[in-house]
């Protein structure tokens, strides 16, 4: 399968992060990984490298990492439909006190306009 993942620095997507990598060790995908601006991210871009090269190396996984310009979800959306991606996955979704979903706003764009499947790692 070929998976693009979205990350932007939130402790989500380095979750999501985490779990892909391990699933593509299992099972062999071919993984994309896209770093996306998230101004809410405690983590500069450059961090996030950093830690998805040390966990693709500590799985033995071998991925390209594209530093992705421009709107986040349009960006992760085109770019799936462009290269014909079988699948976006990002993190995402914290339940509420209520029990609720509640996800951010590149996963909401993500989830709302991409023509593909979309994985949302919790």
């Amino acid at each position: 399968m070929k998976v693009l993942l979205g990350i932007g620095g939130s402790d989500d997507s380095i979750r999501a992060l985490e779990q892909v990598v391990a699933r593509t060790a299992e099972v062999g995908d071919d993984l994309t990984v896209a770093i996306v601006e998230n101004p809410r991210s405690p983590r500069s871009r450059e961090e996030i490298a950093e830690r998805t090269r040390e966990e693709l190396d500590a799985a033995g996984v071998d991925a390209e990492i594209r530093q992705v310009e421009g709107d986040p979800g349009s960006e992760l959306v085109d770019m799936a439909e462009r290269e014909g991606f079988d699948e976006i996955a990002l993190g995402g979704g914290q339940t509420s006190p209520m029990g609720k979903i509640n996800v951010g706003s590149i996963a909401e764009f993500v989830l709302l306009n991409a023509h593909t499947s979309v994985k949302l790692v919790r």
